[in-house]
């Protein structure tokens, strides 16, 4: 029996780079030869390169680029100039979309917006691109395209809150700003302002899937760490080739739960249960203000939300009164 390793213990191996599989013909060559760093070696594969980006990928840098700058510039502009009061104030600061009188305008001015539509155009380019470039070079490896379809799901969760919904709603100003404390300061006021998002099913279960993703992954890292001594990390071999670590892992949970996934089929549960956390989530979004317009008293009308006169008899809901109270 081997000897057991952990995150503080393991052994890094050191031999020839693996530079990959031959590219298709015609493809851009890979960049760098490739090398060890020690500490990467701690936490995962000691290799850093060599690295891949290609046309698409560096164009989806440069725009990803020039969305930083334009963002990181109007914040800046916005403490004077002061470098201190930058670094001070960086997590307050925004880059706050276009007020609603300009609606769905191209390009409205700068200073009133026009930059936070500039900035999410390339932003926005540079994602996309991104993406593109994950699929082709899943396929280039041959290899399936999950994890590209699982980044498109977070960015339909960016675009519903950033593009989908504000042209439903028929205004920018809907959109989310650009900045740490902002867009969470623009996500409690949207939820006090639908209603309580708390009440939106759609939230429920992105939240579901949310806090279900990570048991799901805690609970298989565990039990491959539990097995590891006995290489159960090697899980390819073990899928197709039973041995200890298996039969080990796949005990410990008939015996303690009365039920086990098999070593592929967990990746699946923790796969759709972390994409459909983003993907409910946008769904949620996309409803408030479109065809809902107060969770709360959607909540009350479907049985989900208790009404409570005799602790508040003489709160009225401001959308009921015609926002006079």
């Amino acid at each position: 029996m081997r000897e057991y390793q952990n995150i503080f213990t393991a052994v890094q191996l050191r031999g020839p780079i693996e530079p990959g599989i031959p590219l298709p013909a015609g493809d851009s060559p890979r960049t760098g030869q490739g090398g060890v760093e020690y500490w990467f070696g701690k936490i995962g594969n000691a290799q850093v390169g060599p690295i891949y980006l290609g046309f698409i990928g560096t164009i989806s840098i440069v725009c990803g680029t020039i969305a930083f700058v334009i963002i990181g510039l109007n914040m800046w502009a916005s403490v004077g100039w002061d470098p201190i009061q930058f670094v001070r104030q960086l997590f307050w600061l925004a880059l706050e979309p276009p007020p609603a009188e300009y609606g769905l305008e191209i390009l409205p001015p700068l200073q009133e917006g026009g930059w936070w539509l500039i900035a999410g155009f390339f932003l926005t380019t540079s994602v996309i691109l991104w993406w593109v470039r994950m699929y082709r070079r899943a396929r280039a490896l041959e290899m399936g395209t999950h994890v590209a379809w699982a980044f498109a799901s977070a960015i339909f969760l960016f675009l519903s809150l950033g593009f989908i919904r504000p042209l439903l709603m028929g205004s920018w100003a809907e959109a989310v700003p650009f900045g740490i404390f902002p867009h969470l300061d623009w996500t409690a006021a949207f939820s006090i302002r639908y209603g309580n998002l708390y009440y939106n099913p759609f939230h429920a279960l992105s939240i579901v899937f949310l806090y279900g993703s990570v048991l799901l992954f805690a609970m298989h890292g565990a039990t491959i760490l539990a097995v590891s001594r006995y290489g159960g990390e090697r899980e390819i071999e073990q899928i197709v080739d039973r041995g200890t670590a298996s039969e080990r892992a796949a005990l410990f949970w008939r015996w303690t739960m009365g039920f086990n996934a098999t070593m592929e089929s967990i990746h699946r549960w923790a796969w759709w249960f972390a994409v459909l956390t983003p993907l409910t989530g946008a769904i949620g979004i996309l409803l408030s203000g479109t065809v809902v317009d107060n969770w709360y008293l959607w909540g009350i009308k479907h049985g989900i939300v208790p009404p409570a006169p005799d602790l508040w008899p003489d709160v009225a809901d401001p959308a009921l009164s015609g926002g006079t109270q």
